[in-house]
């Protein structure tokens, strides 16, 4: 089993790119199967999240093929209804191939997914919202069964919470279904935003009627899309924070900075500052912002965070920006209210020195001189991006263990970090 040894206290200097975004292309590599014929994916890293769901794809008949950062689906030969449960098992977004499944070949079956253990993830939206479309759905033997001989039809859902998983599960089974649905309370992450781009590029009809309402008039066929993946918000955040944390000075490409503002927001409070510019060339009117160079705080400040839905702070860096104020000046608190029990990373935080303590779904930070170098166990993709980061601020060498789960996420972090100076080497 691979395992990280950092030497820390080096500083980060240079340029680095940032990634496809791994949560928005998940979701558009499944709604390829939403129709027969050849999509083109551009801007897609190598993860093992992404194998995964290429191994799920073949499985059911697809052909994919990837070249550099190109991925090619072909449906056209797609005749499996049933996702196993040693496809399924390894990752939670598996759930995804309902909605698409049932949509076009009006049966679906299901193993119910794994993915991260932290807390509790339930499927119950998806399967409600596929009953409000007219499914039958049945759960046995540890899979999900669902069919509509007369196909799906449309209907009004309304989540009784905000849920990424249920709205692009939702979206991806209405835009084939009969008459007109109304999607209420949806999720707004750019994962989303990018997924409904991917839908109506491909024909559906779709429509925002407010910023968490959706409306959507089912067609009866689609087409085969090419579409280029959004930056990963979350890379990005890492990348700013593995900056932060070594008190160093970077730039990050490929990515879009209106996705990061709550973590901008929180690191400016942290005492860091930004420049954000443009990479292209041109005239100025046409310029998007692109590019972040990060200048870190000389003396990190405590900071409050409250972890939320998009536009909030995201939880899936909260992990991260935990181990970045274990080094503040003084008392931070950080709560989590997307998945409470999403602390397990603080365990092996205090066994490298840090101070925190965790009650009730928060966690209470002490700021601490510096880390120390130790050996420590990841216990999920972002806790291990954590351990990390905090290994780069650590006196000393730092071994992380079971760093299978990184590679689910975050495409060659060691090779990234080291050309910007890390010193990281995978055993």
């Amino acid at each position: 089993m691979d395992s990280f040894i950092i030497k820390g206290q080096n500083k980060l200097q240079g340029t680095v790119k940032v990634s496809g975004a791994k949560n928005a292309i998940l979701p558009i590599m499944i709604a390829s199967l939403l129709t027969s014929g050849k999509s083109i994916l551009t801007n897609v890293p190598s993860l093992n999240d992404l194998k995964n769901t290429a191994h799920l794809l073949r499985f059911l008949g697809a052909k994919v093929e990837t070249e550099l950062d190109q991925m090619a689906i072909d449906t056209v030969a797609v005749h499996h209804y049933v996702a196993p449960y040693e496809l399924v098992n390894k990752m939670r977004a598996s759930i995804y191939v309902l909605g698409p499944l049932l949509a076009r070949f009006k049966y679906a079956e299901v193993a119910l997914p794994g993915g991260c253990a932290i807390g509790t993830r339930p499927v119950d939206l998806h399967l409600m919202a596929m009953e409000k479309l007219g499914a039958k759905i049945k759960i046995e033997h540890g899979y999900i069964s669902a069919e509509c001989p007369d196909g799906l039809r449309g209907g009004i859902i309304e989540f009784p919470f905000i849920t990424v998983g249920a709205t692009a599960n939702c979206l991806m089974a209405a835009v084939l279904a009969k008459g007109e649905t109304l999607i209420k309370n949806t999720a707004q992450e750019p994962d989303i935003d990018s997924l409904i781009d991917c839908l109506i590029l491909m024909g559906a009809k779709i429509e925002k009627i407010n910023k968490n309402d959706l409306h959507v008039i089912g067609v009866d066929e689609l087409k085969p899309f090419t579409m280029e993946m959004i930056p990963d918000r979350i890379e990005a955040g890492t990348l700013l924070l593995a900056a932060a944390i070594t008190k160093s000075s970077i730039t990050i490409t490929n990515c879009e900075p209106n996705h990061l503002e709550a973590l901008l927001i929180k690191m400016e409070q942290a005492g860091c500052r930004f420049e954000i510019s443009s990479s292209l060339q041109g005239d100025i009117k046409q310029k998007k912002a692109n590019q972040i160079k990060i200048h870190p705080a000389v003396s990190i400040n405590p900071v409050d965070i409250v972890t939320e839905p998009y536009p909030g702070f995201p939880t899936d860096l909260q992990a991260q920006f935990l181990a970045y104020l274990c080094l503040a000046r003084g008392k931070s608190h950080i709560k989590e209210t997307i998945f409470p029990d999403r602390f397990m990373h603080v365990s092996e935080l205090n066994r490298l020195g840090a101070d925190i303590h965790v009650k009730d779904g928060m966690a209470i930070i002490n700021g601490v001189s510096g880390f120390s170098g130790a050996e420590v166990m990841a216990t999920d993709l972002r806790a291990s991006a954590t351990l990390v980061l905090a290994g780069l601020a650590a006196e000393g060498t730092t071994k992380i263990s079971r760093i299978y789960h990184i590679d689910r996420g975050y495409e060659k972090i060691e090779q990234k970090l080291n050309n910007l100076g890390a010193d990281i080497k995978r055993c």
